[in-house]
């Protein structure tokens, strides 16, 4: 790889996806400045899993986070009912063996907490409110901040998730689309014995979900989902006992994740994404993760794709010596595997969250009877990376 040390590259947004962007972009020897609109670099306390194709891109770069140390590697996957009666069991783990790269389920606070360490004294600009920006004289552009600051650089990414202030004024997107459940979200201090290392169980009922995954060091991270209509959704006010009795008549282990979580420690948020955006960027701006393909949780592949952006963008920037044609090149190489990832996701969805129970039956009878090469399909393309040259 050639190294242009320097192109100059602004980066808004110090998630996941705009921390492994600063460090895929730094192994390759681009500048990187990351802007982060809060005050402190605080996660969201809940968890994540970085899986196969996320490992695989990172090792790409020579990229190792130390992941399976702070976390915990995915072992058993299980699709049951809510009652605990197994439907369907998931080979992550052999497929994991495959691609030669782990399934790892962690709090994202260690993840976030693993790429800041590998960015060393790289520094990560908080309260720093994008406001817009504008291309400058030379070809490059120059980011507005609501404080009066500016920065200036080769190229800008818009990784600020899915109410991305770059995205909007790249194409004026409203609101972002609902997709008809909300999810409750937490990661606790937590013993049972259904949960073995490496758990990955997943409970499916009438219009509700419910998954518990080992993240290791004694956790467990555990998210529901109920449909129900966006403004109750979107006023949730933190009231406990609606997921006791969403969840009443459960098995033990989900009735006790809920039971033994305090309320302060357990998030909420709406299940949102954006129909599929077909061109990213313009000039030196283009957009990653959540900014450009927000999707629906049931691939569980937001924060991994997010990763693989990264590691293309850095890869497409390394090959180019151009660097507004290495972000087109970036985008035509991303364009058909998010579109898959986002649209598969919001399949999954209807087919998840289902709230007829007669139809509930006939997936449930579907997921026990359907081959294994059909039924895990989607999966095992998801986790199969896709990098450039690949």
């Amino acid at each position: 790889m050639s190294l242009h040390t320097r192109t100059r590259a602004i980066v808004v947004g110090a998630g996941i996806g705009g921390l492994a962007t600063a460090v895929a972009l730094r192994r390759v020897g681009v500048e990187v400045e990351v802007y982060e609109r809060a005050s402190e670099l605080r996660p969201a306390g809940f968890g994540i899993s970085v899986v196969s194709n996320a490992v695989s891109a990172l090792r790409v770069l020579g990229i190792d986070l130390g992941l399976e140390k702070r976390g915990q590697t995915i072992v058993h996957t299980e699709i049951m009912t809510g009652d605990g009666r197994t439907l369907r069991s998931l080979p992550i783990e052999s497929e994991g063996d495959r691609l030669g790269a782990p399934s790892v389920a962690m709090a994202r606070g260690d993840l976030h907490a693993a790429l800041l360490d590998d960015l060393g004294d790289q520094v990560v600009r908080t309260g720093a409110v994008a406001t817009g920006y504008e291309r400058t004289a030379s070809g490059g552009v120059r980011v507005r901040f609501e404080d009066g600051r500016e920065a200036t650089g080769d190229i800008l990414i818009g990784a600020d998730g899915i109410n991305s202030v770059v995205r909007r004024q790249r194409t004026g997107d409203g609101r972002p689309r609902y997709g008809g459940f909300l999810c409750w979200l937490a990661v606790t201090p937590y013993e049972h014995p259904r949960m073995t290392t490496g758990f990955n169980g997943h409970y499916w009922g009438v219009g509700k979900r419910f998954g518990i995954h080992d993240v290791g060091h004694g956790r467990a991270y555990w998210w529901g989902t109920i449909n129900m209509p966006v403004h109750a959704a979107r006023a949730w006010n933190g009231d406990k006992d609606q997921i006791v009795r969403a969840y009443a008549g459960w098995a033990d282990e989900v009735r006790h994740a809920v039971r033994t979580t305090p309320v302060e420690d357990i998030v909420a948020v709406p299940a949102l994404d954006r129909p599929f955006l077909e061109q990213w960027g313009d000039g030196p701006v283009t957009l990653l993760g959540d900014a450009a393909h927000p999707m629906l949780p049931s691939l569980g592949q937001g924060g991994s794709t997010a990763i693989e952006d990264a590691v293309v963008l850095a890869q497409c920037l390394a090959s180019h010596s151009d660097p507004v044609a290495a972000l087109r090149a970036y985008e035509n190489t991303r364009r058909e595997r998010t579109r898959f990832m986002v649209e598969t996701s919001a399949k999954f969805a209807g087919f998840e969250q289902v709230e007829n129970p007669v139809l509930c039956a006939v997936r449930d009878a579907y997921l026990r009877r359907a081959p294994q090469s059909v039924l895990f399909a989607p999966f095992q393309r998801a986790l199969t990376p896709q990098l450039l040259g690949s």
